[in-house]
This record gives structure tokens, C-alpha cells and sequence, in this order.
């Protein structure tokens, strides 16, 4: 799968996943969206970001999420 939107960058926080090379983690986006902030406030308050930023962050998060095994104690 490839992401057009997520980007990373040695130089661009610590090489931490951004959005279109910005320095807004995709870390940061989910945790607005996990808080509670609907896509909307979101967009008003960072106009730099774009509709698409916030579906591309979730999709890189799901593809994480498939791939990543975590195991849990019983």
C-alpha cells in the first residue's frame, strides 16, 4: 500500500510519520480524532490540513494496525 499523504522524514520530527511532509505528526491528527474532535473542528483548526490528510492518516493507521501483532497477558 502506498500513502501520498504520509511521509517520512529523517529530518522532519525525528522521522516520526507527517502529514504531507508538514510538521504534524500523523500521531497527533489520530489523537485529535481519538480525543474526540470530529474532522471538522479539526480542519478549522489547522486550515493547512485537508479533508484527505484525516482519511489518509486513518487508512495508515488501520494498515499499522494490520500488520502489527501485539500479544497480551493473560
Amino acid at each position: 500500500m502506498t500513502f501520498k499523504r504520509v511521509s517520512i522524514d529523517s529530518n522532519i520530527c525525528g522521522g516520526k510519520p507527517t502529514i504531507r511532509g508538514l510538521r504534524f505528526p500523523v500521531s497527533r491528527l489520530l489523537g485529535l480524532l481519538a480525543a474526540g474532535e470530529t474532522p471538522e473542528s479539526i480542519l478549522k483548526s489547522y486550515p493547512y490540513l485537508e479533508k484527505e490528510d484525516i482519511r489518509e492518516a486513518l487508512q495508515y493507521a488501520s494498515f499499522l494496525a494490520d500488520e502489527q501483532v501485539i500479544e497480551f497477558a493473560a
